[in-house]
């Protein structure tokens, strides 16, 4: 059972709010049909309702709000526009993401590809998936978590007629199956074939809660569709039986109060030629509001932010992996590291350590370091992107227990990233010049460990700041300003030095202590 209760969206401005002391229920077992106007006000009707949008008013999921609930994928699945995801991933990937992150076990992603039937195509790119499979993902991702509940926004929008009419017969199904459904539209014939109760909006406010049946009885008027070269003719003998006549266009009328029988004796009877003649319905418009249905005031209320996944490091691994994005980073950066200790040693240089790790005095950063960097961007850019884990492309609730997942996977894809690039260039360089100019073991543990603490601290810097300014690029800016910026002003750019190892640091804690500052701010407000 949901209950709706009270509303009502943030003015914008001057402007009336699009949704205004909305209060209904949506029973199991049912198709609910919330049948508004203009797209907008029924969008943020259903926002509302998940806690999505900020305004007073609140919606009861079993007799509580659903941020109450402890697995709130369980007790809801949404589908608000498009499927939100990298376009890179595969269908299965992205489900297995989403499972991990509702918390359920990863073969529900194969039962919900068999529930939309979309087996055959898992292993296809969210890119390359049509109108209608991208549909089909997206009510997959709502049953991902096995909900009780589908709150669906306008499902069957540019959707071909064989796609609509198996959307339906989903839907239906899940109702009969015990399941509340609520959908939105503003087509009302449409909503009256899917829907077994229909409730009304004008301008914001409720003016109908009625069952379909009786919704097509009193606000679908039929009408006869005629389109004929005579048409304004054929008009006005039908006039003068009585019948009520609506012009379209030059050639098409609309003919209310008979049939199309009788319409098709009169323009034989009189020689004139028809090309369509078709019975169909109308709308009749808006009824008088409902007046309120509990009285009750309720207080102005933020949002409440998406939770974050219930499994982090599991979700985040499978972020990471399932696309080819990092791969491909990685492995540019490797063969950068690699050409840079080549040109070194063509060039002459010995630096043991500037050879081994692939860095020219031209660059800032070691590639692999820069590759670590851009990784550790992508970790929070690609939130705010290709966002997953709502069904309103909000990116992914900035929370401690996520960001500690994101930072342990970043620093462990970044000592592997600067491991594989210390082996090639240790490899070239004992090549090309022997063992005998190793330096000693206590200096190499020391450069080791001090080429470490670079690679993850870049991958940490550009995680951070990729999550405090929501975009993969300033968090990229930010890896390459600690040598270009910071360093400089406390001493020179190596490894190993005093000076990079303090203004690392000092960036980082800038960084963290910004994170820490947005979450609290956003929690308070």
């Amino acid at each position: 059972m949901i209950q709706a209760i009270g509303l009502t969206s943030t003015p914008r401005g001057d402007l009336p709010p699009l949704v205004d002391d909305a209060t209904f229920e949506a029973r199991p077992g049912q198709v609910t049909g919330l049948l508004g106007d203009s797209a907008p006000a029924t969008t943020t009707l259903l926002r509302l309702m998940l806690e999505l949008e900020p305004g007073r008013g609140v919606t009861l999921f079993d007799g509580s709000p659903l941020h109450r609930h402890p697995h709130p994928a369980r007790q809801a699945g949404a589908l608000l526009g498009d499927v939100p995801g990298h376009p890179g991933r595969t269908a299965r990937s992205h489900l297995r993401m989403l499972a991990a992150a509702t918390g359920v076990p990863a073969v529900r992603a194969e039962q919900a590809l068999e529930a939309v039937g979309l087996t055959g195509v898992a292993d296809h790119r969210l890119g390359a998936l049509s109108l209608g499979m991208d549909r089909r993902l997206g009510l997959a991702t709502a049953l991902l978590g096995e909900p009780r509940a589908l709150l669906l926004d306008d499902p069957a929008r540019d959707l071909s007629p064989r796609d609509t009419a198996w959307l339906h017969g989903l839907l239906k199904s899940y109702a009969a199956r015990g399941g509340t459904v609520v959908v939105t539209g503003t087509d009302p014939q449409a909503m009256t074939r899917l829907a077994d109760r229909i409730v009304t909006l004008d301008h914001g406010r409720i003016t109908a809660d009625q069952p379909a049946d009786e919704f097509a009885r009193t606000r679908l008027r039929p009408y006869v569709a005629v389109q004929s070269p005579h048409a304004q003719r054929l008009a006005a003998l039908l006039a003068d039986d009585g019948a009520e006549v609506a012009t379209s266009s030059g050639n098409r009328i609309a003919v209310y109060g008979t049939t199309s029988a009788r319409i098709g004796e009169t323009a034989y009877r009189n020689g004139i030629l028809l090309h369509r003649l078709a019975e169909e319905t109308a709308d009749t418009g808006p009824t008088a509001p409902l007046a309120r249905a509990d009285g009750r005031q309720h207080p102005a209320r933020d949002a409440v932010p998406p939770a974050g996944p219930a499994r982090p490091f599991r979700y985040e691994l499978r972020r990471f992996s399932g696309v080819r994005t990092p791969w491909l980073i990685a492995t540019a950066s490797l063969l950068a590291s690699v050409v840079c200790t080549l040109a070194l040693l063509h060039a002459g240089h010995h630096a043991p350590l500037r050879l081994v790790t692939g860095w020219p005095h031209l660059l800032p950063l070691p590639p692999a370091a820069l590759g670590a960097g851009l990784l550790g961007a992508l970790a929070y850019g690609q939130e705010f992107r290709y966002p997953a884990l709502t069904p309103t492309r909000t990116p992914a609730r900035r929370q401690l227990r996520l960001l500690t997942a994101k930072l342990t996977v970043s620093a462990a894809a970044a000592l592997l990233l600067a491991a594989t690039a210390a082996a090639l260039g240790a490899a070239i360089y004992l090549f090309a010049q022997g063992p005998h100019p190793l330096p000693p073991a206590a200096d190499t543990a020391a450069q080791a460990a001090g080429w470490a603490a670079l690679a993850v601290g870049c991958a940490w810097a550009g995680l951070l700041a990729a999550a405090v300014f929501r975009t993969t690029a300033l968090g990229m800016a930010a890896v390459l300003a600690v040598p270009l910026l910071v360093a400089p002003a406390l001493g020179s750019a190596h490894p190993a030095d005093e000076p990079v190892r303090q203004s690392l640091a000092l960036s980082l804690a800038a960084l963290l202590c910004a994170y820490l500052a947005m979450v609290l701010r956003r929690r308070d407000g």
